[in-house]
């Protein structure tokens, strides 16, 4: 059984930063790409950015220039720094990450709420 748990949600100021984090864990052979992707009401869930397992961060437009993505490959953990957030930032804030159970398998996180407001 695998699951992704994320946390460090919350409710922050227009400027202020949060970090999120989202742990794999169970019986993991392999993990390649993990993202984060954010559901604000209303809306469709959209992707923010992503890690591959070698690394490298791919950014969308909503992530691009205050968000930044990284990971520790070692405790299967992926995190999401965001800084200088708005108001429009707020959103559920999901993890997805492809896991060789095997096989290879897509696993979503539960959500973690960021608000973002004065």
């Amino acid at each position: 059984q695998v699951q992704l748990v994320e946390s460090g949600g919350g409710l922050v100021q227009p400027g202020g930063s949060l970090r999120v984090s989202c742990a794999a864990s169970g019986s993991i052979f392999s993990v390649a790409d993990m993202g984060w992707y954010r559901q604000a009401p209303g809306k469709e869930r959209e992707l923010v950015a992503l890690i591959t397992r070698g690394g490298s961060p791919k950014y969308s437009d909503s992530g691009k220039g205050r968000f930044t993505i990284s990971r520790d490959s070692a405790k299967n953990t992926v995190y999401l720094q965001m800084n200088s957030l708005k108001p429009e930032d707020t959103a559920v804030y999901y993890c997805k990450a492809q896991i060789y159970v095997p096989p290879w398998t897509v696993y979503w996180g539960q959500g973690t709420q960021v608000t973002v407001s004065s």
